[in-house]
């Protein structure tokens, strides 16, 4: 059996001041012999420090079950995890809240920690995410930018690792409109898709709702 990141709900909610969003993601997680996990990560748009927050949940029903939380935030050009005491979410496979000691102390915590790497390099919402905490920027076209035309095309830079969104219209000049890539993805969430484009390559796609194809 291969390792499977199954995307479960996705919870939007704005914030009590109207200034941002609350997202959650669910999932479940399932390893190569047949190993359960489940899990949440939410970020709240509009705070500041960028930090996420995440849920693991093993061995629901079983002595050993427990649920782990840590909060993600940057580190240098990626992220890292931290083990926090507060809970986040409450998901199917987890037992009690674990603090962070507890965490530290379980015997299955590596696991846990394979759990999430795989989440965040397979999980779309997670993408989303991570360019939310890393604050990518990119370059859009300024018919993109005021949302006259769809993004048809995204490339992703191997020399300066910037990101470019153009539509239909080709990009000339140098009246790119630069932002944050999550705000995109805010306005059209199947940019989704092609989050975990790597640098040098570029994506395309003939219409908006149609299937994204990658190339060098």
């Amino acid at each position: 059996m291969e390792i499977q990141v199954r995307e479960g709900t996705l919870v939007e909610v704005p914030t009590s001041d109207v200034t941002g969003m609350d997202r959650r993601a669910f999932g479940e997680f399932v390893g190569p012999g047949g190993e359960l996990a489940s899990y949440a990560f939410g970020w709240v748009t509009g705070s500041d420090p960028h930090v996420a927050r995440l849920s693991v949940g093993i061995g629901a029903g079983n002595p050993g079950g427990g649920t782990f939380h840590a909060v993600i935030f940057v580190n240098e050009d990626s992220h890292a995890f931290s083990l926090v005491d507060e809970p986040f979410e409450r998901v199917p496979q987890g037992g009690p809240d674990l603090t962070a000691d507890q965490s530290r102390a379980h015997e299955d915590l590596p696991f846990v920690w394979w759990v999430t790497d795989h989440v965040m390099a397979h999980d779309r919402r997670a993408w989303w995410m991570r360019h939310w905490l890393l604050g990518t920027t990119c370059i859009q076209t300024p018919e993109v930018f005021e949302r006259h035309e769809p993004v048809l095309r995204i490339s992703h830079d191997a020399d300066d690792g910037l990101w470019q969104l153009i539509g239909s219209s080709d990009a000339v000049g140098s009246n790119g409109r630069l932002r944050h890539l999550h705000h995109a993805v805010d306005e059209d969430p199947s940019l989704m898709d092609v989050l975990d484009l790597p640098p040098g390559h570029l994506a395309v796609r003939p219409a908006l709702g149609r299937p994204w194809t990658c190339e060098v």
